[in-house]
């Protein structure tokens, strides 16, 4: 059952089929010419970033705002796995108070 199954190729040709095919050989027609080295690009040379007072202070106050929206989000989804967490333990509570009741017969 837990054999495992080999394809069978229905008409086999005998012919081994390559894996990669190789790449054609160049014709002695062409000749291989030189040329001259390309140009080395030059880099520009990285500006530095100065941070004004007022820059500063944005900057800040954007880092704060994303601490509080994260932070929010976090607490907002603890909160809802808690309150979940919670229905489930009382309606575990409820179901079982009623099958007990069941079985006494009342």
């Amino acid at each position: 059952m837990l054999q495992p199954r080999i394809p069978v190729n229905p008409l086999p040709t005998g012919k081994p089929i390559p894996l990669n095919h190789p790449a054609p050989a160049p014709t002695a027609d062409i000749k291989p010419t030189t040329s001259a080295p390309a140009p080395v690009p030059v880099v520009p040379a990285r500006t530095t970033v100065q941070l004004t007072p007022g820059s500063a202070l944005a900057l800040a106050a954007g880092g704060g705002a994303v601490v509080l929206v994260v932070g929010t989000v976090l607490v907002s989804m603890l909160l809802a796995v808690a309150i979940t967490g919670v229905s489930v333990a009382v309606i575990a509570v409820v179901l079982r108070l009623l099958v007990r009741d069941m079985q006494k017969g009342r």
